[in-house]
């Protein structure tokens, strides 16, 4: 874990959970795993705030707790994890792709249990179903069936899981309170694949239809009676709680990027293919696995979607153009069946980590060392004088930028002696680039802009907070008005209370806002990328 790993973390959780949650996380982060006592003496924060920070860490799955290293009846310990802390980061992509693949109402239920960590599939119908009624219109609601409906698909296809028991066997599992969160029952943590029922839906009692939510005292009261009332129901899910699978997100996100790569390099037709064998591989390919089951020509053919009417010749023309291309997306395991395709799932990463690289030493150094640079990741080992020869650049400039590239650790310098004393006369100099250290130095250059992204945001954030404010105010009040019926007149001499500087001011902030949130996608994009190719490695 490095530095800029450590401050992008505490970055994150304190916009999403305050300064005290980030002190407990950063803190449990470079200390490792500790017990409360421990904790409390080094961080100096009351026992009360501490078992409510971390409550709020295990609630969303940051953090796990353990018997004691020391043995039977020793304190129990929490340690924090890196990468779960980074998946705050890809919130807004997790319900974006729900609301792709499952419209408002997988939206919603996606950002409701990333909000909350973990729910009950009663709980979130209904919550779901009263923000979809809130924004409907007069005399019309959601039914909480459509909802299940949504909410079960989105188990069937591994979007959501039953979070791991946390009790001893013969007990229901029951989320973190904000008492204090409950001693393991042992040292090894459960994963939710670990037990066979992480994926079934048990049987639900909902019936009816999401409510609004009213504005008035006295309906607050009788609101929140009747929300009193709904909690003591019992829907036949006591216990049972869900949770993101964010691992089968990303699994989505890789297979999205090598159909993307595939279309660009492509065409579209290409990409359709690509897509229908890797949703026929998503059940029996491991996530692991370098590359997907075979598949035959017959089965790909089948399969294809009917609005692309592709003849059997034309697939097969598609099939070879695939594996013979050099970015080596889609290979062939064997001739029975009209021919068995795999897609080659290590190697697209590889070959898109390697045009992400080739990218930004374009951008950042020129066209010139980009051919330098794309050179020696093709022929391995090249002296000073071959890569001058083979990339056509003037001794001087070639030399000037081997030498940028070096001073960046973009590129190595190999040593090769002919005889043991190291003689610079008799010793071949090699010029080299190693992908897989490359793509960790650029990642963590990918989590510092991450952080200065933000720090940026929050800076501008804070200069404006009193306008914020004070437009926050404004539109609850407009909005008010306009619920009680006011005229024109009325919501005219309320908005009139921003003053054109200050709209003008808004309006550049909001400006710098997005663009802010904007790049910090983007990058995340580029991260992702990075992970996903440096995971895929190491695990190959």
């Amino acid at each position: 874990m490095t530095t800029q790993e450590v401050r992008l973390c505490g970055l994150l959780l304190r916009e999403h959970f305050g300064e005290v949650v980030e002190k407990v996380g950063t803190h449990l982060l470079r200390s490792g795993a500790q017990n409360l006592r421990t904790i409390i003496h080094e961080t100096g924060i009351s026992l009360d705030l501490l078992k409510k920070s971390l409550c709020v860490l295990v609630q969303h799955g940051v953090c796990v707790f353990r018997s004691g290293r020391r043995g039977p009846g020793a304190p129990t310990e929490y340690l924090t994890s890196c990468d779960q802390i980074l998946r705050i980061l890809r919130y807004p992509r997790y319900i974006y792709t729900a609301k792709t693949l499952y419209g408002d109402t997988g939206e919603l239920i996606i950002e409701e249990l990333l909000q909350r960590g973990e729910m009950t599939m009663s709980s979130t119908v209904k919550t779901v179903a009263n923000r979809l009624t809130q924004n409907m219109e007069d005399g019309r609601s959601m039914d909480y069936s459509e909802v299940s409906s949504a909410f079960c698909k989105l188990v069937e296809t591994h979007f959501l899981q039953r979070c791991p028991p946390r009790v001893g066997a013969g007990k229901a599992a029951t989320p973190a309170t904000c008492k204090t969160p409950a001693p393991p029952a042992s040292t090894t943590l459960p994963t939710p694949e670990s037990f066979p029922e992480c994926y079934s839906v048990p049987q639900v009692t909902l019936r009816g239809h999401g409510k609004r939510r009213l504005s008035n005292e006295d309906g607050e009261e009788q609101g929140n009676a009747k929300k009193a009332k709904m909690d003591s129901e019992t829907h036949g899910d006591e216990g049972i709680y869900w949770q993101v699978n964010f691992e089968r997100f990303h699994l989505h996100f890789r297979d999205q990027a090598v159909i993307s790569a595939v279309a660009n390099k492509m065409d579209q037709t290409s990409s359709e293919i690509v897509r229908t064998m890797l949703r026929m591989s998503e059940v029996t390919t491991s996530p692991t696995a370098t590359c997907t089951k075979p598949l035959s020509a017959n089965e790909i053919f089948r399969s294809l979607p009917s609005s692309y009417n592709i003849a059997r010749p034309i697939l097969d023309q598609y099939l070879t153009l695939l594996v013979d291309d050099p970015m080596e997306f889609v290979g062939k395991a064997g001739e029975s069946g009209g021919g068995m395709f795999v897609v080659n799932l290590h190697r697209a990463l590889a070959n898109l980590a390697r045009a992400t690289l080739e990218s930004v030493v374009q951008e950042r150094f020129g066209s010139r060392s980009a051919r330098i640079f794309r050179l020696l990741l093709r022929k391995r080992h090249l002296e000073q004088k071959q890569v001058e020869d083979f990339a056509m650049i003037p001794a001087k400039e070639a030399k000037d930028m081997l030498y940028t590239l070096l001073s960046q650790n973009l590129v190595q310098l190999q040593e090769i002696p002919k005889t043991p004393d190291f003689a610079p006369s008799r010793t071949f100099y090699l010029y080299t680039v190693n992908q897989l250290p490359t793509a960790r130095m650029l990642l963590q250059s990918c989590y510092k802009t991450v952080a200065n992204l933000i720090e940026r945001r929050l800076f501008e954030t804070k200069e404006s907070k009193r306008l914020l404010e004070k437009s926050q105010r404004i539109e609850a009040i407009l909005a008010s008005l306009q619920a009680s019926g006011a005229e024109p007149e009325q919501l005219t001499e309320v908005e009139e209370m921003i003053t054109a500087p200050e709209r003008q001011q808004l309006e550049t902030l909001r400006l710098h806002i997005n663009k802010l949130d904007s790049a910090e996608n983007q990058v995340d994009e580029t991260i992702f990328l990075l992970e996903s190719y440096i995971n895929s490695t190491v695990t190959s």
